[in-house]
C-alpha cells in the first residue's frame, strides 16, 4: 500500500462539497485520516474564503490510477479541467505526495503547494508532523515552523463530518 497525501479545498457551497469530497475519498480508503479544516482567503483572485484540509490515504492504485480517481471525484462535483487556474472551486483535490516519490515532471511530486501555501502545510504538519517530505530531510512540522509567508489562515471550529 502506498501512502498518498491530498489537499482538498472548496469555496462554493464549501460545507457540502467538502463533505462530498471526503465521502468520495473514503471510498478509496475507508480508514483515511483527515486533518482539521482550515479557512483561508483565496490566493491569486478575489472570491469567497476557502475551506481546506489534507487527507492521508493508503492505496494500491498506481500514480496514474490515483490521479484519475481524484479527477473523477472533482468532475463529479462540477470541476472543469480546462477552467482558468485562479477561480472559485466547487471541489479542488490535489495530489501532494505519492509514497516517497520525488520527481520534477509529470506530475511534480511532492507538489510545490507543500512549501508554498499555509493552507497545505499547516494541515500536513498536524497530520504527519514527524514524517519527512519526500526528497527532503525536513519534516512537515519543521517546514511549517520555518514557513514565513503571510497567509491568513484559521482553524474552523464549527464543522463536523
Amino acid at each position: 500500500m502506498t501512502q498518498v497525501l491530498v489537499s482538498v479545498g472548496s469555496n462554493i457551497e464549501r460545507e457540502h462539497h467538502i463533505r462530498e469530497g471526503i465521502a468520495a475519498l473514503k471510498e478509496l480508503d475507508q480508514n483515511c485520516r483527515i486533518s482539521r479544516i482550515f479557512e483561508a482567503e483565496p490566493v491569486g483572485f478575489e472570491g469567497p474564503n476557502f475551506y481546506n484540509l489534507v487527507v492521508e490515504l493508503h492505496t494500491d492504485l498506481s500514480l496514474k490510477g490515483i490521479m484519475d480517481a481524484l479527477r473523477q471525484i472533482e468532475s463529479r462535483w462540477g470541476r472543469e479541467r480546462d477552467a482558468i487556474k485562479f477561480r472559485d472551486r466547487t471541489l479542488d483535490i490535489d495530489l501532494l505526495t505519492y509514497g516517497e516519490l520525488s520527481q520534477s515532471e509529470g506530475p511534480t511530486l511532492p507538489r510545490k503547494d507543500v512549501y508554498k501555501f499555509a493552507f497545505t502545510l499547516w494541515p500536513l504538519a498536524e497530520l504527519c508532523p514527524e514524517q519527512c517530505i519526500p526528497g527532503d530531510t525536513q519534516t512537515y512540522k519543521q517546514a511549517w515552523e520555518a514557513f514565513s509567508e503571510e497567509q491568513p489562515l484559521w482553524p474552523v471550529t464549527d464543522f463536523s463530518f
